[in-house]
């Protein structure tokens, strides 16, 4: 089994090889083989994200031209407060990955983990990832979880309406911390309700960075004090994902398939972690990382965002450990018309 040294080099290893994609120096095949070499000595899953990951390298590289754009967006990190959570948006060439962290106890044990999902150009979830930074299970510290991934995203059309994903068969027990309930829900109702927290959280942090934009742009005289970013919100709220507990996402055959946002609802923040306004601002934990609202002027994270914001996903359950995902616009919840497939 794969140490977690190895988990270390293979990571820094494919990193860098992604990196070099875009800025150079060129990828040689015997390169990516060498990596897949590594990989397979250190008894890496054959499901493994890297195989996935360094396949996708090749396919890019194949038929490109040796010279490689010399002045490409570099890798940016970004971290801060924005609808009522500490998040952390990446920005990375083509895609972004933003991870909020939740806290809580569940038999007397204290834990921590750490959700993640990675949008595509066109705002689609590729994954969905939990990392254990404090475990229930001490042993699975530092482990990582992909609770959901879309199979070969790498090579569908970025713009996909429908797709097959594999699912966790035995999910950690650390999602109680975002919903107290989670596992008294159906499977197709659970995996929607993953997918879509992560458009709804991309949805309030947008909200928040514009109006703090808006706010820097008043006069000085219409302001009562000074400027200054402020995303706090109630602590007995948790994340504002605007459905109403009517307003149910249903399916081609008539089948509930998308949890209500409103089950995100006071109690669970109370005990997440992300309930804020108790709590000092954070600083950012990371050197050279960036504050939210520098999102403004990213040119690869803010469209993506504007994308993901307006799209919610509908789940129906192929077998446990495969489910297929169709994307929706938002529904309209003041009249409750179905939504629009795009």
């Amino acid at each position: 089994m794969a140490t977690k040294e190895n988990k270390r080099q293979v990571r820094e290893l494919v990193e860098e090889l992604e990196q070099r994609v875009h800025c150079g120096p060129v990828i040689r095949s015997v390169e990516i083989q060498s990596a897949r070499d590594f990989l397979r000595r250190n008894d890496f899953s054959p499901a493994s994200d890297y195989f996935n990951r360094l396949a996708h390298l090749e396919n890019r590289l194949q038929g490109r031209p040796l010279e490689i754009s010399r002045s490409p967006q570099a890798k940016r990190n970004y971290g801060g407060r924005a609808g009522g959570f500490q998040m952390q948006v990446q920005s990375i060439y083509d895609h972004l990955i933003l991870s909020t962290c939740y806290t809580g106890d569940f038999n007397t044990k204290h834990g921590r983990v750490k959700i993640s999902h990675r949008f595509n150009q066109e705002g689609r979830v590729d994954f969905v990832e939990l990392k254990h930074l404090n475990s229930l299970h001490p042993p699975l510290n530092g482990e990582l979880r992909k609770l959901l991934m879309v199979e070969d995203y790498s090579s569908l059309p970025k713009d996909w309406y429908e797709a097959k994903a594999s699912v966790l068969r035995v999910l950690p027990q650390e999602l109680v911390f975002i919903y107290e309930d989670i596992f008294r829900c159906p499977k197709s109702q659970l995996f929607a309700w993953l997918l879509n927290i992560g458009h709804g959280i991309v949805a309030d942090l947008l909200q928040d960075l514009k109006s703090q934009k808006n706010k820097r742009s008043l006069p000085p005289d219409s302001a009562s004090g000074p400027v200054c970013p402020d995303f706090s919100r109630p602590a007995n709220h948790g994340p504002n994902l605007d459905w109403p507990p009517e307003a149910w996402n249903q399916n081609g055959n008539g089948g509930t398939v998308c949890l209500e946002r409103t089950r995100t609802g006071c109690e669970v923040v109370a005990r997440n972690g992300n309930g804020f306004e108790e709590r000092p601002s954070q600083p950012a934990k990371y050197p050279g990382q960036l504050p939210l609202d520098a999102l403004l002027q990213d040119e690869v994270a803010m469209p993506i965002l504007e994308k993901a914001a307006r799209l919610e996903s509908v789940v129906e359950i192929k077998n446990p450990a495969e489910i297929l995902v169709r994307y929706l616009r938002q529904i309209q919840c003041a009249n409750l018309t179905p939504a629009r497939s795009v």
